[in-house]
């Protein structure tokens, strides 16, 4: 199992497919609404991809709004949900936030994986609202500083 930082169109067109997967073909996310403006490779965002045994499984990506790192577009494909991967991408991501000296990551948590996101330290800080016909809730962590 691996994390690895998106560099290449390659890479990008992996994970890409990924969330084509989850969030279109399994959970019913309307194709224009899945993928933005910062899906390139231009530094809007940074992206990543989870490998389980060299296969890319896993995705999710950072974008930074107002010194606040917010992360998105976190999926797993199905079969290889119970292996820690959805740990090892929010950890990832963390670790860049922190490395853009951000001191605090929120994101839009399906209300389905609340409890997996309070497992990592994350607060749940909005009532349920709905994205593309899905129940999420906004979650918060502080991050913690190493100065």
């Amino acid at each position: 199992m691996s994390a690895k930082r998106v560099t290449t169109n390659e890479e990008l067109k992996a994970a890409f497919a990924i969330r084509k997967e989850v969030f279109v073909k399994e959970q019913g996310v309307p194709l224009e609404d899945e993928f933005d403006q910062f899906d390139t490779l231009n530094g809007l965002c940074e992206h990543i991809v989870v490998h389980y045994n060299e296969q890319p499984v896993g995705t999710g990506r950072i974008r930074f709004i107002d010194g606040v790192g917010k992360l998105e577009r976190i999926c797993i494909l199905e079969p290889y949900r119970k292996y820690g991967l959805g740990k090892m991408i929010i950890k990832t991501l963390e670790e860049i936030a922190e490395e853009r000296g951000a001191s605090q990551v929120k994101l839009h948590g399906q209300t389905q994986a609340e409890g997996f996101y309070k497992n990592l330290d994350y607060r749940t800080s909005s009532p349920i609202f709905m994205e593309d016909g899905i129940p999420h809730v906004l979650m918060i962590k502080e991050l913690s500083s190493k100065s």
